[in-house]
């Protein structure tokens, strides 16, 4: 019976150890950008959700780190124990979109940007628009009321299908 019972107490310390490490915060090191040098643009992290109105396209809710800028940067996708979902590096000389094992390359950071996403989205605005920054991107209406309160919402009128997505950042 002794033996039963330190097998159940490891089974359940094992349990526990793996529980706990469920719940470690999982962080990406601080590392070089996609051209080999220290991003030395602004970054933010937090939660996004799209929603296109479109019952084809699935609606993306995920935790997200965006670093660099317009020109060159990149958009982590995290699941919400802070996994990497998907990752998307763009340059002056393409783009790229590493989702799991699969890496697909692109001139268009736009094209990727749709892949990942299953909606255009104004990635160049979305820089501008977290520094509260007004930036018109046609067919988009985005309200900066919030963005001092880590909070941003854009809506895209057209093309068809509609879209809104939401931000909201770590604080």
């Amino acid at each position: 019976m002794d033996s039963l019972r330190r097998r159940l107490l490891a089974i359940a310390a094992l349990g526990a150890m793996t529980g706990l490490a469920g719940c470690a915060d999982v962080r990406r090191p601080n590392r070089p950008d996609a051209m080999g040098a220290e991003s030395a643009s602004r970054q933010w992290s937090g939660r996004m959700a799209l929603q296109v109105d479109d019952a084809s396209t699935a609606p993306v809710n995920a935790g997200f780190e965006l670093t660099g800028q317009a020109r060159q940067g990149e958009l982590v996708l995290l699941n919400p124990l802070g996994n990497v979902l998907a990752t998307l590096e763009w340059s002056p000389s393409g783009a790229v979109l590493q989702k799991g094992s699969e890496r697909r390359e692109s001139p268009s950071l736009d094209t990727l940007v749709t892949e990942l996403t299953g909606s255009p989205l104004p990635v160049a605005a979305l820089f501008e628009w977290l520094q509260g920054n007004p930036m018109d991107v046609p067919g988009w209406e985005v309200d900066l009321t919030g963005v001092g309160n880590g909070r941003l919402t854009a809506h895209r009128q057209n093309p068809l299908p509609q879209a809104t997505l939401r931000i909201a950042l770590d604080r």
